[in-house]
């Protein structure tokens, strides 16, 4: 079984960063990794997304704003997070998707898909 663990939340003031970092048990080449966050009170948002060719897709809620990257040759995936935003308070999960998915899109929109893995999360909190 594939396990996932998330590293790198905490509290920070509007405007400020953070890198989140996920390590991969074993090698994840040809799925979907990406990063899913849920605020308190509200449903699971996928916001980011690495497909099986290095392609990316963001939310609009924080396209230009985080950088979804990895190391493979670690087994890690990273979210870079900057100008961050009250808003952008919640606990933040590393997600690992099936093919099946078939699409990026899809993955976002995977939230409890029997086709994803996922991590414990990592909690951020962002302070006005």
């Amino acid at each position: 079984q594939v396990q996932l663990v998330e590293s790198g939340g905490g509290s920070v003031q509007a405007g400020g960063s953070l890198r989140l970092s996920c390590a991969v048990s074993t090698y994840y080449g040809g799925y979907f990794m990406g990063w899913f966050r849920q605020a308190p009170g509200k449903e699971r948002e996928g916001i980011s997304v690495l497909g099986t060719d290095g392609a990316t897709t963001y939310s609009d809620s924080v396209r230009g704003r985080f950088t979804i990257s990895r190391d493979t040759g670690k087994n890690a995936l990273y979210l870079q997070m900057n100008s961050l935003k009250p808003e952008d308070t919640a606990m933040y999960y590393c997600v690992l998707g099936s093919r099946a998915l078939g699409t990026r899109w899809n993955f976002l929109n995977s939230a409890g898909s029997k086709f994803t893995i996922w991590g414990q999360g990592t909690q951020v909190i962002v302070s006005a």
